[in-house]
């Protein structure tokens, strides 16, 4: 008998959402985190992309909305230097919410305790070790050293991750030697916002908004004549390797800028300031044996607003397969496909961060050319939106078993308004148990009869909807289509499929 089903190392944001969904999925997670207590030093600003859909899916959104202090800015994000600017279009590929790491763990440990997760601060793992049937866990506790059991190990303990090394997972990459400084600070009244969010400075002149380039970094500003807050950002060419526990101060952000500039900036109070630096790195593989990673211990991105919404994506897609293995009904390579599915996406998000690095360093007249191309490429829609879905995470389409697959197979499902016998609903309703759905969308009892003999893991509702997308959905715990039926599909392929696709992702019926 092991002490939990999963232990998961770090409770950080892709460690609690994992705890969270594994609880959902009826799972015994445990989490040891080494810190005491919650972290407050400043790291990420904000959630963006896939994973605020995910949330709502799960009922969450709307309490996260709650918690947030700032406004909601517009939609315009920083790009390697320039800008994606979604503000002229109606419906934005890409969404962001400006809830501070701090504030963000706060709620999902208040969710983790509301699902009755055991979660240690002040635990910290100091040697992991696997057979064929269980992981052992040495722990340095409070209290002193005690020894923990359970079937999987996930180290979503960060970038340096222990758990990774323990397992032997080699962790790639490239390290960039640059400094990055972000902060929300007030200015005071010498400093004067424009109409369109440059600055005044007494004795040097007008700082623009959006990215100045100088020879010693780069600078970005971003304010509003409505408000005496200013959102600054820096990056410095720097090989100084800096604690990420202790926190960056106003006067080191003030010599930031006075090298970047070459000039003082007048500021006020500091609201928040963080301080980073990039790296590409992805580990090799996401498994070994029982030992699996996620989050920045799985993966590292060299740009802002990503590394949260990959963590957390990581979590959801794996929680329910590690459940489906605990419970017994795991087909076979099941949680394999946790790694491929999860480096795939995470390939992808390495693909515009770096490409983001190329079009920031570069210093040069070429450099500034190819800013100026990208940024006009970006005037038309279709390329902009396309960007966009990049960035969210939202243009992943996980490979499917089978041949001849339905365009929506392997993507995130749309939230459909559905209308059943019980009234109105909707995908996004009917996601919140974090359970398989069968959805039949053209009265197929066929289709649903075969759906039932999965009746006990697999949800089966019958609905109709405006414009329907396929005649069938089968729709896995992450949110994810694993099979659709194309409309008015014979029953004598679309049975067959549909009990192969059950089968490859549920197992023995």
């Amino acid at each position: 008998m092991t002490d939990a089903d999963v232990i998961i190392v770090g409770a950080g944001p892709a460690g609690l959402m994992l705890a969270t969904e594994l609880r959902l999925a009826g799972v015994r997670p445990l989490v040891l985190e080494r810190r005491p207590q919650r972290r407050d030093t400043p790291k990420a600003g904000g959630l963006g992309g896939q994973i605020l859909e995910l949330l709502r899916y799960r009922g969450l959104l709307e309490r996260f909305e709650a918690a947030c202090t700032d406004p909601v800015p517009a939609p315009r994000f920083p790009f390697g230097g320039v800008h994606l600017d979604f503000t002229r279009l109606a419906d934005p590929p890409l969404h962001a919410l400006p809830l501070p790491q701090q504030l963000l763990e706060r709620l999902l440990d208040e969710r983790a305790g509301e699902l009755d997760v055991g979660l240690r601060r002040g635990h910290e793992v100091v040697e992991v070790s696997q057979d064929a049937a269980a992981v052992t866990v040495d722990v340095r506790g409070p209290d002193g050293p005690y020894r923990v059991t359970a079937r999987y190990l996930v180290g979503c303990d960060g970038a340096r991750s222990p758990v990774r090394d323990w397992a032997g997972i080699p962790f790639p990459g490239t390290n960039y030697p640059e400094v990055n400084r972000l902060a929300q600070v007030t200015l005071p009244d010498e400093v004067t916002v424009l109409g369109n969010g440059d600055l005044e400075v007494p004795g040097f002149g007008t700082i623009r908004a959006g990215f100045t380039r100088t020879d010693h970094g780069l600078l970005g500003v971003a304010a509003s004549p409505a408000s005496k807050v200013v959102s600054l950002y820096t990056i410095e060419d720097e090989s100084t390797e800096y604690d990420d526990d202790i926190p960056m101060t106003l006067s080191e952000l003030q010599d930031s800028l006075r090298r970047v500039l070459g000039v003082h900036l007048p500021l006020g109070e500091a609201i928040r300031l963080s301080r980073f630096t990039f790296k590409a790195r992805q580990a090799e593989r996401y498994r070994d044996g029982r030992i699996l990673l996620a989050g920045d211990a799985a993966h590292l991105f060299p740009a802002t607003g990503v590394a949260l919404n990959a963590g957390m994506l990581d979590a959801v897609n794996l929680a329910w397969k590690l459940a489906a293995d605990i419970h017994g009904w795991a087909p076979a390579g099941l949680l394999d496909t946790y790694h491929s599915e999860r480096h795939l996406a995470g390939a992808r998000t390495m693909l515009h961060t770096r490409a983001q690095v190329a079009l920031r360093r570069g210093h040069d007249a070429a450099a500034e050319a190819l800013r100026d191309v990208f940024q006009e490429l970006l005037a038309d829609e279709q390329p902009l939106r396309r960007m966009g879905a990049l960035v969210a995470g939202t243009d992943i389409r996980y490979p499917m078993p089978g041949s001849d697959q339905h365009v929506l197979a392997g993507t995130f499902a749309p939230d459909l308004i559905l209308h059943t016998d019980q009234g109105m609903t909707s995908v996004a309703e009917l996601m919140q148990t974090a359970r398989p759905i069968f959805l039949d969308l053209a009265d197929r009892p066929d289709l649903c009869e075969t759906a039932r003999g999965w009746h006990s893991r697999v949800e089966v509702h019958t609905a109709k909807t405006d414009q329907r997308p396929a005649d069938a959905l089968l729709i896995r715990p992450d949110a994810h289509i694993a099979w659709a039926a194309t409309i008015d599909e014979p029953t004598d392929s679309a049975a067959p499929a549909l009990r192969q696709a059950l089968s490859d992702w549920f197992g023995t019926p």
